[in-house]
């Protein structure tokens, strides 16, 4: 069975023994630990197991393990019933399945449906409704527990993979995980949603210039506040350093939600040791700490949480642009900006019109606190953990949970001791494949120089981030578009504009250019076994796994000669592997070829062209008129344009 492992003499913990005999025999390679839940009295730890579909219940105090319930399906989310009765769990998949497990018995008492790739769950304070994020449906479920059925679709924006409720049930918080804007301007970010349900509708809360990858939300114990981690990416600055964030910055936004506003944002960074990755966040139950798991730096940030909203309730009061110091942030790009300038005239417009006006804050002034990287001192701790890759954390007793997602292994940190008190092994050792340690070196930030990112930093999962970059490959002051690593290995050569000619050989530039850092080949060669592995996520557009009679039609065009889309995304990979001068040169660029891109999974890639400057397909087909010589487009319908958009995004 299991038990924790002390690691002080004088802790509450005992030594452990591992899982033994046949059931060991026939364990899977890793669990996966991706969710955690514990029951409200903080007796029971539930704990999601991602690669062995499990799920474990285990006393919290002593580490014993109560029981194993397998699943079918990748759990990806818990949430619990107020009375603690029942434990709902999220398998993903196209069409979500959410089981109700009965906590003293681990029978399922019911399986409800919610939409694609469900990612998070919350329940209402009155046990009477349960929400699910279905992230590639870019909607949330709200489901009726008493009739088993769903009641309404509520809309998110893009990806939305964290909830929580407010203590009155009327406001859900979801965190959507990436922006949703054409990349081309300045002001790109990702956004909180409220939900207020069917009546009150969704009000959506635009986060700081280069806000992506939000990943976990919790709220303050009064439900007045919640707070989200994210990165914080200074995508139009020159990749030429890493230093102080130059490249990203990890954060947490706080959100008042009575009012509806961003209160603020503060860097988790130290000014020259990044905490990469943010991903769980917790609030103790007395409002004490604030807890914040870093995946990448493979640690946990304490957080004064009573100072913490007294500075910036401090900062609130200043006038604008008031100081603490003389330190300026000038968040702009010279190069980028004459070009910008150039474009704006040649359209005939205000530059302001078209990306804002440049902003320049002062480290500590009101309006600077997102560039202070030393806002936070003296009032966290960043507590080293002994595993890998933390995501989930809940918070209970004055004790933190901690799922160590690589090294499959809950940590116990005691928030007073500041201090990893215990750990519980959930099985032996894992035994990683080269995918396996790929995909760990590839979400590992110490990795990088002075643990600021790591790789999936810009490429979540192995995709996009949804941003512009100024990479240095092709000169200075030319953005382009994160490109998915889908199918990078099988569709040379890689990046816009073929700078390199294989994914290989850009693996290793980008641990020296990106990282900052000396490559290892063992390390760049299993982030290819992982790449490698990388499998096309079933479009959202499929129905029941099969092309709809729109997408057929649109097959049906996209095939025809006299169209022409087929000549260069010849299946399978749909790409012909070439560069080509589609028109789509900007100002800014010094070359007016671009690689074909492989339209597999383009539903998920937005938005298009080397530049972002398309927030949809049917835009590049519309206004962009790519590859559609004008007088097939004219002959085209707009429901067989729609159709062929519809097969495209089916892919």
């Amino acid at each position: 069975m299991f038990r924790w492992v002390s690691l002080q003499p004088s802790g509450f913990l005992v030594v452990s023994t591992l899982l033994g005999g046949a059931v060991a025999a026939a364990a899977p390679r890793w669990h996966g630990p991706l969710a955690l839940a514990i029951s409200p009295d903080g007796h029971t730890l539930f704990v999601a197991n991602a690669g062995s579909r499990t799920v474990l219940l285990v006393e919290a105090r002593s580490g014993k393990r109560l029981r194993t319930v397998e699943v079918e399906g990748r759990p990806t989310a818990l949430a619990l019933s107020p009375d603690g009765r029942r434990l709902y769990v999220a398998c993903a998949a196209p069409v979500s399945k959410i089981l109700a497990l009965d906590t003293s018995s681990g029978a399922i008492a019911r399986t409800l449906e919610a939409g694609h790739t469900t990612s998070a769950l919350a329940v209402t304070p009155d046990g009477n409704h349960l929400f699910a994020c279905n992230r590639f449906d870019n909607d949330v479920s709200r489901l009726d527990l008493r009739s088993g059925r769903e009641v309404e679709r509520l809309r998110a924006l893009r990806e939305p993979v964290a909830a929580a409720i407010t203590p009155d049930g009327r406001t859900v918080v979801v965190a959507n995980h990436l922006p949703g804007q054409r990349a081309d301007r300045y002001g790109v970010a990702a956004c909180v949603t409220l939900m207020k349900g069917r009546a009150g509708g969704e009000r959506h809360i635009k986060l700081p210039n280069g806000s992506t990858g939000l990943r976990g939300v919790c709220l303050s114990p009064d439900g007045r506040y919640a707070f989200v981690t994210h990165i914080l990416a200074r995508y139009e600055l020159p990749t030429t350093q890493i230093e102080f964030g130059w490249i990203n910055a990890n954060a947490l936004s706080i959100v008042d939600i009575k009012r509806g506003e961003r209160l603020n944002t503060v860097l988790l960074d130290d000014e020259s040791l990044g905490a990469a990755n943010p991903w769980g966040v917790a609030c103790s139950e007395d409002g004490r700490w604030l807890c914040v798991a870093h995946a990448g730096t493979h640690e946990v940030s304490i957080i004064d949480l009573p100072a913490l909203m007294a500075r910036l309730a401090e900062v609130a009061a200043k006038a604008p642009g008031g100081t603490v110091g003389e330190t300026t942030y000038d968040d702009r790009n010279e190069v980028l900006d004459f070009f910008r300038r150039q474009r704006a005239a040649a359209e005939g417009k205000r530059y302001e019109d078209l990306y804002g006006p440049l902003t320049i804050f002062t480290i500590g002034g009101a309006d600077g606190v997102s560039n202070d990287l030393e806002f936070l001192a003296g009032i966290r701790h960043r507590v080293a953990l002994h595993g890998k890759g933390p995501r989930a954390l809940v918070v209970a007793d004055g004790k933190a949970y901690v799922a160590d997602y690589f090294t499959d292994q809950i940590e116990v940190v005691s928030l007073a001791e500041r201090k990893v008190v215990g750990r519980l092994a959930l099985g032996p050792p894992p035994s990683p494949t080269p995918e396996r340690l790929g995909e760990m070196f590839f979400n590992d930030a110490t990795l990088c120089y002075q643990r600021w990112q790591s790789c999936a930093s810009c490429h979540p999962g192995g995709r996009s981030d949804g941003l512009n970059w100024d990479l240095l490959n092709d000169g200075m002051g030319n953005l382009k578009n994160t490109k998915s690593l889908l199918l990078s290995h099988q569709t040379p050569p890689v990046m816009s504009t073929g700078v390199r000619p294989s994914a290989e050989v850009a693996v290793r530039a980008g641990f020296t250019h990106i990282l900052f850092a000396r490559p290892r080949e063992d390390h760049a060669s299993a982030i290819d076994a992982y790449l490698r592995s990388l499998r096309p996520v079933p479009s959202p557009h499929l129905v029941g796994g099969r092309l709809s009679p729109a997408a057929r039609r649109g097959k049906a065009l996209f095939f025809d000669p006299k169209v022409g889309c087929s000549a260069c995304h010849p299946p399978p990979l749909y790409t012909d592997l070439k560069r080509y001068d589609v028109g789509s040169k900007a100002p800014t660029d010094l070359r007016s070829r671009f690689d074909t891109p492989t339209l597999i999974e383009v539903w998920r890639t937005a938005p298009y062209l080397h530049d972002g400057r398309y927030e949809s397909v049917r835009q590049v087909l519309i206004e962009g008129r790519h590859g559609l010589k004008d007088k097939v487009l004219e002959a085209l319908s707009t429901r067989q344009i729609e159709d062929l958009v519809e097969f495209v995004l089916s892919l």
